[in-house]
């Protein structure tokens, strides 16, 4: 970022998190493999563990101990995947054992997986059945009643979330009577619908575009990867200070929630979620992807850090302006202001904070748009340390 004071040249550099409004029109899609995780990282701060701690419970010791196993989890699943093959149905972390289990619709392949490290649960759909009953659903049109839906690997199933209160008007009876219909379908319910985190113009660490304030996500070289719901290609930032900080080159609002802004001379990146004071700021070393039941920790211009578990994979997410595909839900609190942030999981980037329900006093869900995704659709390097 831009060189201002002493401390802002200590803390400039980071992930912070964003929040806007409006539709955005995508950029030119770039194939880009996206970063693998690097070697060996350092031990885990003391303000994470404690951030853990007191959003999961977690001793510094225990919370020590799921990082490395969940480290260890990322890499199971990959070979778990290749070598099920059509079989593979799914994997998700399991905290209390500390290990990945992973779903089978093969018998045979059980041995095979279990020899890699995880354990193993023999369910009758495989992944690319469930994800084709999921594809049926996204194409069609839901009403507010209906939050969003997901493929469930413990469940086996795809899961559609309507809202509790909405669970018997017409319209949302309507829609889960097509989805029973094509199989392979559950209900649940949620509290509230979701909705983007968007925040008037406030002081703190934000960039600034029109009236919309929003925080830089991830740094990537030329830049930084951040909401599309924050502002329009074309459309120009302003950074905490109020200087001019650089442009949106590509931005996907609904549909997806994603956008890349470029950066001007005078400004730099480095691979850093700002810490608040709260807890040291957190260096960024790969984007391998966690798994279903990992913890996860977000940080945010309004509230901070905060952690919590992911929840589901590649769901549907029925915001008022339309729907979003492909994101993941966390157990992690946010508020407004808090959207386009960073979400890691130990010093692996995972995705930028697009919106959810609740707040950090009385809790909720959040979504993000995992990065990787982002990196590859603007052919994007993630700055890493």
């Amino acid at each position: 970022m831009k060189r201002t004071t002493p401390l802002r040249a200590t803390l400039a550099a980071a992930l912070l998190l964003t929040v806007g409004l409006g539709a955005a029109q995508a950029g030119s899609a770039s194939a880009a493999p996206a970063p693998e995780p690097t070697a060996a990282a350092p031990a885990a701060s003391a303000g994470l563990l404690d951030a853990m701690r007191r959003d999961l419970g977690l001793t510094a010791a225990q919370a020590e101990q799921r990082l490395r196993a969940e480290k260890t989890a990322v890499a199971v699943e990959k070979a778990a995947r290749e070598r099920a093959g059509a079989a593979y149905a799914g994997a998700w972390f399991d905290p209390a054992a500390g290990r990945l289990v992973v779903a089978v619709t093969d018998r045979a392949e059980e041995a095979e997986i279990r020899a890699l490290g995880a354990d193993t649960r023999l369910v009758r759909h495989s992944a690319a059945a469930l994800d084709r009953a999921k594809a049926r659903l996204d194409g069609q049109s839901a009403p507010a009643g209906v939050a969003g839906w997901h493929v469930d690997p413990k469940a086996n199933s795809v899961v559609v979330d309507v809202v509790r209160a909405e669970r018997h008007s017409p319209a949302v009876r309507a829609f889960l009577d097509r989805a029973r219909a094509g199989g392979l379908v559950t209900v649940a319910e949620t509290a509230q619908a979701p909705r983007t985190y968007a925040a008037g113009t406030v002081g703190g660490d934000p960039y600034y575009t029109g009236n919309v304030r929003c925080s830089i996500g991830f740094s990537v070289h030329g830049g930084f990867v951040t909401a599309g719901h924050c502002g329009r290609a074309g459309a120009s930032v302003r950074g905490w200070d109020g200087s001019a900080m650089g442009t949106f080159q590509g931005s996907s609002f609904p549909g997806d929630d994603y956008a890349y802004v470029s950066i001007h001379s005078g400004w730099w990146t480095v691979p850093v979620v700002l810490g608040w004071g709260t807890i040291p700021d957190q260096l960024v070393r790969g984007s391998a992807e966690a798994p279903v039941g990992a913890s996860i920790c977000r940080s945010g211009s309004t509230t901070h850090w905060h952690c919590g578990t992911v929840l589901a994979k590649n769901e549907t997410v029925n915001y008022s302006q339309g729907a979003v595909y492909q994101m993941t839900k966390t157990s992690v609190c946010a508020e407004g202001g808090d959207s386009g942030g960073s979400f890691l999981s130990g010093d692996q980037a995972q995705g930028v904070t697009s919106g959810g329900w609740g707040n950090c006093s009385s809790g909720g869900q959040t979504w993000f748009q995992p990065v990787n995704e982002i990196l590859n659709r603007y052919g994007l390097r993630l700055h890493t340390a």
